[in-house]
């Protein structure tokens, strides 16, 4: 029951998503979240992704929930992500996505959460954390992750592997 809810619920998400968009070749109005290739995701159950930074490149894995799900049903991805705290890049999507948050306690180099239910956060330092967040995913190898996302605002590419 569980697993079909969830199913239809990312459905829902995608289609909601994607009302005013005119089938396969028209783009989302937004360019910073507009897909880089213009198809929609070809493998919706795949929990790798490729996270390119300029001319670095980082492989992530997706954590196995919802929000993972509905993450890479909007995949690819290309964002202007903003510098916070000299310690994380964020967006803001215009649509919020399912959250189940906790506080972590502490965040670690290369993971990959939301927080609230539209703010992406890609995080690259390590800390503790009073904060919710909802994870989606980590960085297996986060070295070069902070020369790569450098100390403003970034281009960073999310697709699936």
């Amino acid at each position: 029951m569980r697993h079909s809810l969830l199913i239809i619920f990312s459905l829902l998400f995608f289609s909601a998503s994607c009302a005013s968009c005119d089938k396969a070749t028209s783009e989302p109005s937004n360019p910073d979240t507009r897909n880089t290739n213009g198809n929609n995701n070809p493998n919706p159950t795949a929990n790798k992704m490729i996270i390119k930074i300029g001319t670095s490149t980082f492989t992530a894995t997706l954590n196995d929930n919802a929000t993972a799900t509905a993450f890479k049903a909007l995949l690819p991805l290309t964002l202007n992500m903003q510098d916070l705290n000299s310690n994380e890049k964020y967006f803001d999507f215009s649509a919020g996505l399912p959250t189940n948050a906790s506080n972590p306690g502490t965040i670690q180099t290369g993971d990959l959460m939301l927080y609230g239910s539209k703010t992406l956060v890609l995080f690259y330092k390590s800390f503790s954390t009073t904060y919710n967040y909802t994870r989606l995913g980590r960085i297996n190898d986060t070295t070069g992750l902070a020369a790569a996302l450098g100390s403003g605002n970034v281009r960073v590419t999310f697709e699936l592997e």
